[in-house]
């Protein structure tokens, strides 16, 4: 089994899931991603915060990592 503890968490400790969007409004994961979290591999948590990073720039929520390159180059 990998370690998956290389890819931190993206929890900043507010956790409440908005009714209307179905995502927690500190993280911005959705409940079934929050779930899968502790299970997920290196991967899916990068695509997990590839997810983020939309979510979080359509509500108008940059995060200074959003203006970081992508840890692993994107697959075609």
């Amino acid at each position: 089994m990998a370690d998956n503890s290389a890819v931190a968490s993206p929890c900043n400790g507010t956790c409440k899931l908005d009714k209307a969007t179905g995502t927690c409004t500190g993280c911005l994961r959705t409940a079934m991603e929050i779930a899968e979290w502790p299970r997920a591999t290196q991967d899916r948590r990068l695509e997990i915060l590839g997810l983020l990073r939309t979510r979080r720039r359509a509500a108008g929520r940059t995060s200074p990592a959003d203006s970081k390159p992508r840890r692993r180059p994107q697959r075609v």
